[in-house]
């Protein structure tokens, strides 16, 4: 999983996010839990834009307060972040694939359901892959 970290600061009765790692994200919540809610969905938009965009993506730097991505969108993190490393384009991802331009789009699209099969299949393209491992949680919730 990827998690960034998301200063909260107390503004007024309400509690506001901001992130050394993505300056344009700005949210906030009434107490703490809802403005680090808000601030998982808030980057997962910036990431969106910067995908959109074609800007580099950070690695998460230390702190405290996290937001986490939800697991398919930090795949396709993985997956822009190695085409761009490599230097791989959405044609080339494409043509590597056998797949139309919309497909690979898709599975760059943060908002798009992408099937696993489909991000596998993506990794593998620029040799990668992802794997799946669990760990308790000290704090589970109803």
């Amino acid at each position: 999983m990827l998690s960034y970290p998301i200063k909260l600061e107390d503004d007024d009765g309400a509690v506001l996010t901001t992130s050394r790692d993505f300056p344009e994200l700005t949210t906030f919540g009434d107490d703490r839990v809802e403005a680090l809610a808000r601030a998982a969905d808030a980057l997962e938009e910036a990431i969106a834009a910067r995908i959109h965009r074609g800007r580099e993506i950070p690695s998460p730097s230390p702190g405290d307060n996290r937001a986490t991505l939800p697991t398919l969108t930090a795949i396709k993190v993985v997956l822009y972040q190695g085409m761009r490393d490599q230097g791989i384009g959405k044609a080339e991802l494409a043509r590597r694939l056998g797949w139309h331009l919309p497909q690979v789009d898709r599975v760059l699209d943060v908002r798009h359901r992408s099937r696993l099969d489909r991000m596998d299949a993506a990794l593998g393209a620029i040799g990668r892959h992802h794997e799946v491992s669990t760990k308790d949680d000290p704090s589970p919730t109803a």
